[in-house]
């Protein structure tokens, strides 16, 4: 079985801010079975480093239905991108036949169970990122770190 794991728990420097949220629990995985490296965001054009972002007006699975929007801090709607990063990362993980996906936590492509709420506060609220709801939506398990 092959997982699929956002690239920054690897160490990669992809996060908004240019830098990476390196997991040693996420390398220790990765010595014990194959793991594929995505960046939801960079897979939906953004770039490194790039404005942070927070969905406004609900969560991952708002946005999927057309009733929540990414919006950057400075306030430029970015939801398209972090829609096609979605769409790219599910079809990486059907075409590997990965049924589990280990996620960077609070981030508005990645979060599982917990997001920032859309205010650049640093308040969270529940809810999943836009790459989580996908992936949920379609039976893979996630995994957030």
């Amino acid at each position: 079985m092959k997982t699929l794991i956002s690239a920054c728990l690897l160490g990669v420097r992809c996060r908004y801010d240019g830098g990476h949220s390196r997991s040693t629990a996420a390398i220790k995985h990765h010595e014990t079975e194959p793991l594929i490296s995505i960046c939801p965001e960079q897979l939906g054009g953004l770039p490194t480093p790039r404005p942070p972002a927070e969905i406004v007006g609900g969560d991952g699975e708002d946005v999927l239905a057309n009733k929540a929007k990414v919006i950057t801090e400075a306030g430029e709607d970015v939801t398209d991108a972090y829609l096609l990063g979605a769409l790219d990362t599910l079809r990486i993980a059907q075409s590997h036949g990965a049924t589990q996906v280990i996620l960077k936590a609070r981030s508005p492509s990645c979060g599982c169970g917990a997001i920032y709420d859309g205010t650049f506060s640093g308040t969270l609220k529940t809810g999943d990122g836009v790459t989580t709801a996908l992936l949920k939506q379609h039976g893979i398990e996630v995994i957030s770190r």
